[in-house]
């Protein structure tokens, strides 16, 4: 892209206390005159940033910035990147990235940045959230959806870095802790690279035709409300029902992020209010008529990559743990000795019947943790699919249970556009503009740039 109403944004990559990359081409260092290309390595030395070009070794002043000559031609390529960060498809992989590579030392290592176009970005992130073979409507929608999160996050940055209030994403009581995650963690770029923003792995699988296609032809369109961005959000697999904000993150209700049963208009699924226990139970132990609820595996093999078809059981899934595993997983996660685990009690649930606050009663220590994403965190070795469960106790002798088998519905934190539902969606021939219209509730298309 070189239209110049198209913003730029800086993508965090990685962090490492040595960084291996290459240049294929000429970039330009710090905008001077000094061109370099090749392999190189990046290290810290003092307060300065060493680069290593076979036998030439070049110290800077921090932040680096290697511009590439030729935009459309140059790109770079960094050795072991992480992806999937804390999930269990966790793995490393070298990626090629287009833009500018940024260096920068945070907590005595390098932190990597990539300066690059919103548009570049977007084919990227289509590509590396979903196949580029899926449904033109869903690459449109999801490309809707990815332009709009990544610019309501801006705009939330610029608020809070002008406040005077504390953004404060954790609260700690002796009875209960609470912890959400967002993308307020970052300061020194505007979203990473990995599952926390949105998943991005540069030029490495954006090549796809018709995700260029999809992203060009909906360039600058973004979903608004009342006037503003929407934050949009997406998840794998809603379970059957749709999320609300406030259940995941910062207690604010986005009016176009209600409660939606995601199912066709003519079929309700009648899950009743699943903040009510009886309710949840029934709705996670059913197996409702819902878009997301597919085993077609044609379908499915378009909309996941590769590492996310590991995963078949994501609509209803089950989890056993004897109580050495659950109570070491405990332990090890919470940092918190809560000894033998008695218990694992329901205290709120939102719309979708997700935990948001979770009573963990051991025989050393009992607490409440919350919300959804660290309730998934403290109770697998990666990340359970989803906070939606209902926990069944197996084997009690003398009060405490052999074993817990966990029952659940859906993967992710299930907020706004349900990628799987909107790929069935897509399937049956449902535009972009009704499937954006299914999922957020009350939202306009609006052009922000050409």
């Amino acid at each position: 892209m070189t239209n110049k109403n198209v913003p730029e944004i800086e993508v965090g990559i990685l962090k490492s206390g040595k960084i291996r990359f290459s240049l294929d081409g000429n970039f330009r260092i710090n905008r001077s005159g000094s061109l370099l290309q090749g392999e190189a390595e990046a290290f810290i030395t003092g307060t300065t940033i060493s680069i290593h070009f076979d036998e030439t070794r070049i110290t800077l002043e921090e932040p680096v910035i290697l511009e590439p000559v030729d935009q459309a031609v140059n790109r770079f390529r960094l050795r072991d990147v992480v992806i999937g960060i804390g999930f269990h498809w966790e793995q490393k992989e070298d990626q090629e990235f287009q833009g500018a590579l940024k260096l920068m030392i945070s907590e005595g290592e390098i932190q990597v940045v990539n300066v690059i176009s919103v548009e570049d970005y977007l084919i990227s992130v289509i590509s590396s959230e979903m196949r580029g073979d899926s449904s033109p409507e869903l690459l449109k929608a999801h490309t809707i959806i990815s332009r709009s999160w990544l610019l309501a996050q801006i705009e939330k940055q610029d608020q809070l870095a002008g406040s005077d209030n504390a953004y404060e994403p954790e609260h700690r009581t002796e009875e209960e802790y609470i912890r959400w995650y967002d993308r307020e963690d970052h300061v020194q770029f505007h979203v990473c690279a990995d599952d926390h923003c949105q998943r991005y792995q540069g030029t490495t699988r954006s090549h796809n035709p018709e995700v260029v296609k999809a992203v060009n032809e909906t360039a600058g369109e973004v979903l608004e409300f009342d006037g503003r961005i929407c934050d949009a959000r997406f998840s794998k697999c809603c379970g059957g029902v749709v999320e609300e904000f406030q259940h995941c993150w910062e207690p604010v209700a986005h009016p176009y992020l209600q409660r939606v049963e995601d199912h066709p208009a003519s079929s309700a699924i009648h899950s009743g209010d699943l903040k009510v226990e009886t309710n949840a139970v029934a709705f996670i132990k059913g197996l409702p008529e819902a878009f997301c609820n597919t085993t077609d595996a044609t379908l499915l093999r378009q909309v996941l990559n590769d590492y996310d078809q590991n995963s078949s059981d994501f609509f209803r899934w089950e989890v056993n743990y004897s109580q050495e595993e659950i109570a070491s997983l405990v332990r090890e996660k919470s940092g918190i000795d809560f000894g033998e685990i008695l218990d694992l009690v329901p205290v709120e649930r939102g719309e979708s019947g997700r935990l948001v606050r979770l009573k963990i009663i051991g025989s050393k220590r009992t607490l409440i943790v919350g919300k959804e994403l660290e309730i998934r965190r403290w109770l697998s070795s990666s990340h359970l699919y989803s906070s939606a469960f209902i926990v069944e106790k197996q084997q009690v002798k003398n009060g405490v249970p052999g074993s817990f088998l966990l029952r659940g519905a859906g993967w992710g934190h299930g907020v706004g556009l349900c990628q799987i539902g909107a790929a069935v969606m897509a399937s049956k021939g449902y535009s972009h503009l009704e499937i954006l219209k299914h999922y957020f509730i009350d939202a306009t298309i609006e052009k922000q740039y050409e």
